[in-house]
């Protein structure tokens, strides 16, 4: 997997990086964001992509 395609995704509420993920950036030009669970708030949360 390369480096340049890593993206972060981090919690809206808790600002907490929970998860490291991949994407086409050529097709994909937008953020990503995506419903994924939190661990620290224990819930499902929106995760944003982050630089």
């Amino acid at each position: 997997m390369s480096q340049d395609n890593m993206i972060k995704l981090e919690c809206s509420q808790c600002k907490g990086i929970n998860y490291h993920s991949h994407k086409n950036k050529k097709v994909l030009k937008d953020r990503l964001e995506l419903s994924k669970f939190c661990k620290r708030c224990g819930k499902h949360e929106m995760h944003k992509e982050t630089k």
